[in-house]
């Protein structure tokens, strides 16, 4: 089986709130060890911004985290490398480390470090995490304005640079800002279908036609407060919301965007190594295989082959 994930915060986990655990041994989710089983995994590790972080703290928080992953991928040398071009989405018998940010405040406010994120590796950016940083307003800031004029310049230097703009997180108004600003394809690395779970979140019928028509990439989101109204949620509903938008015509760009080690998931799955059992769930619905294979990895590969490796 081949995996392409858009998102988990295995990495701010180990390096931050577990003191330097190595992916190896990995966090509550994820670990090397525990997806060793898969041929070519693919996996969006997020550099978490907590949204209290501001100026200096956060880019120290920032290059902490990073520094981190570089590390481990010098210490797992053969298990663990950083993928930034489209050959090295080729390996197997590795994880391939795609490096994103998760809210726009790992900038400080400054056009150029857009341009620095990228020389790190960095080739994805949630633009803001929950509440509002210099970019714009998260999707529980109190106003749920739209992107900052800092943020509309973060967006067509993300677009020169050929970086994934991620609108998981943004508010309302910001993911129309980014529609209208953007001239890429943009994601929801992390975000489920609002029809099905109400929760803010998650994305409208309108925002996912929006998203499919531009060739982008929604990433299905195992969180229970996502998955479910009351969040009791089970894996069954990951299947909800994937039928859901499969409904909506999102064949093509609908993938798994699991939110591993940054939330609650369904009681039936561990981690990483659940992927295999939810891969198979698909099929007992008779999906096709070749479906099966688009949503659990051709769909995010084709992503970043054409709009962020330009192969």
């Amino acid at each position: 089986m081949d995996l392409f994930d858009l998102h988990c915060d295995t990495a701010f986990e180990c390096a931050i709130q577990l003191g330097g655990v190595d992916l190896e041994n990995g966090a509550w989710h994820v670990s090397l060890e525990r997806g060793r089983y898969i041929d070519r995994w693919r996996q969006v590790f997020a550099i978490f911004m907590p949204d209290e972080y501001r100026g200096e703290h956060a880019v120290e928080h920032y290059e902490s985290v990073r520094d981190y992953i570089y590390r481990q991928a010098n210490l797992l040398e053969g298990q663990f490398s950083i993928v930034t071009s489209a050959p090295q989405l080729n390996r197997s018998g590795t994880c391939g480390a795609i490096l994103s940010v998760e809210g726009g405040s790992a900038l400080s406010g400054k056009l150029e470090r857009v341009q620095s994120l990228y020389d790190d590796g960095v080739r994805l950016i949630t633009l803001t995490w929950n509440e509002a940083n210099e970019l714009g307003d998260g999707i529980r800031a109190e106003h749920g304005r739209g992107l900052t004029e800092f943020g509309q310049e973060v967006v067509k230097e993300m677009n020169r640079l050929h970086m994934a703009v991620d609108v998981s997180h943004l508010s309302d108004a910001g993911f129309y800002d980014v529609a209208v600003i953007s001239d890429a394809p943009f994601v929801a690395s992390h975000s489920n279908a609002r029809n099905i779970c109400g929760n803010l979140r998650n994305l409208t019928d309108d925002m996912i036609d929006v998203i499919r028509s531009r060739e982008g990439l929604i990433g299905l989101n195992f969180c229970n407060a996502f998955l479910s109204d009351d969040e009791n949620a089970h894996m069954t509903d990951i299947l909800k919301h994937a039928e859901y938008m499969l409904s909506l015509g999102c064949e093509n760009c609908l993938c798994m965007g699991s939110d591993f080690d940054g939330c609650d998931i369904p009681p039936e799955m561990t981690g990483v190594e659940s992927m295999a059992e939810l891969y198979e769930a698909f099929l007992k619905l008779n999906y096709s295989e070749e479906l099966v294979r688009k949503l659990f990895s051709l769909n995010a590969e084709n992503y970043f082959r054409k709009y962020i490796f330009e192969e």
